[in-house]
């Protein structure tokens, strides 16, 4: 059997593990104590954790005392989405969860408000959240005296599109808001400094960056915040906000993830996006009347979203694969079910459309070679769906 060389184009599912990690993961290993023990050994544990929380508070600009570690994005967005959110020297309470339409799931989802009490901020057709709508919401609550909690992505999963957090962060704070941005996918590919100033909160995850997977972080950006009902209660770890040993092991691999980012964002940001605009290219010469999701927007520089009319999601995931390449349909959530995009579906893209949409996203791997054998396999695709299109 002749083996396919593998291209793996699919780092907004997960990122393989940086080295800096993996040593970072074997060192922690190797270590015995609890990081809660007042002895050499735990105190030795503790330091790696302090270590690796510097260095997450330094690839997002907070401090490290605000820096909640969890078991991964979607801990990180569902502990910080509930109505027992506190602020010092505010004592009115969250009477609302307003969360945009295209958000992942786990926000859609994940949350802990009442359904009653959840509104969805709409999208224009490019994926942008409507400033008008979520004005209206937030006046709306305001008027019945009632105090907002809004989410909204840094930069969408599937699609790469940017939101104007800054922007959106002052309209939310006018009305006596907070606003929770599940930044995910900016970190390692942007500045998470510039893309999402101005929001109170952010959700990280380690495995999007060549950390571990199975580690997250809550960032609480804004002072005073605090968590009343936690989800997990019986010990004061996380600085009472999640109770429960700490994954040292894990955690150091995110810090160390987290510092190899920080240090090689520009260069890598630069490479990703030379490769995802060449991808383009070479997707529009073999399918010009392809639609590219996002194109002429702000977004993501290593993600390319689009559909190829009459190309399905699930024939073209078969045949990629085949051919060595790893690309996705959307969210890896929904990995092994091809179904439709909620994120298309709110962008008002047709049903035939949202069926044909893929996504591939570089990442810290990527090289030419990958991006030469995402363009044979799509060459193929393409003439054999002409062909087919001919013999019918």
């Amino acid at each position: 059997m002749v083996s396919v060389s593998r291209h793996y184009l699919d780092h907004n599912a997960t990122s393989p593990l940086r080295p800096e990690a993996r040593d970072a993961i074997l060192g922690a290993l190797d270590q015995v104590g609890n990081a809660s023990s007042v002895h050499q050994e735990g105190r030795k544990a503790r330091g790696t954790m302090d270590r690796a929380r510097d260095a997450v508070a330094a690839l997002c600009g907070a401090s490290a005392r605000d820096v909640i570690f969890t078991s991964g994005g979607t801990e990180a967005n569902a502990l910080a989405l509930t109505p027992g959110l506190q602020v010092d020297g505010s004592p009115q309470p969250f009477t609302h969860l307003l969360v945009s339409s295209v958000e992942h799931v786990c926000v859609l989802e994940g949350h802990r408000f009442k359904t009653d009490c959840v509104l969805r901020i709409n999208v224009d057709p490019s994926g942008l959240v409507s400033k008008d709508h979520l004005e209206r919401l937030l006046q709306d609550i305001a008027e019945k005296g009632g105090r907002a909690l809004v989410a909204i992505q840094a930069a969408n999963n599937e699609t790469g599109i940017l939101q104007p957090i800054a922007e959106l962060a002052m309209l939310v704070h006018r009305f006596g808001g907070l606003l929770h941005c599940d930044a995910v996918q900016i970190a390692g590919k942007l500045s998470l400094d510039h893309i999402t100033a101005g929001a109170d909160m952010l959700a990280l995850s380690a495995h999007k960056i060549g950390g571990p997977q199975g580690v997250g972080a809550l960032i609480l950006r804004s002072g005073g915040i605090s968590i009343a009902d936690k989800m997990f209660r019986g010990g004061g770890q996380e600085r009472g906000a999640r109770a429960g040993t700490e994954n040292v092991a894990g955690i150091s691999g995110f810090g160390a993830a987290a510092s190899a980012c920080l240090t090689s964002l520009m260069e890598n940001s630069a490479a990703m996006l030379q490769l995802r605009d060449q991808a383009q290219a070479y997707l529009l010469e073999a399918a010009p009347d392809a639609v590219v999701y996002g194109s002429g927007l702000a977004r993501l520089p290593n993600t390319l979203a689009f559909s190829v009319p009459g190309l399905t999601a699930e024939t073209a995931l078969m045949g990629f694969d085949l051919g060595g390449v790893a690309l996705s349909s959307g969210s890896a959530c929904s990995s092994g079910k091809v179904k439709k995009s909620h994120v298309l579906e709110a962008m008002g893209v047709s049903n035939d459309m949202a069926a044909c949409a893929l996504r591939l996203s570089f990442g810290w791997t990527s090289t030419k070679a990958d991006l030469e054998g995402f363009r044979a396999v799509l060459n193929k695709m393409v003439r054999q769906r002409k062909t087919s299109a001919r013999a019918a």
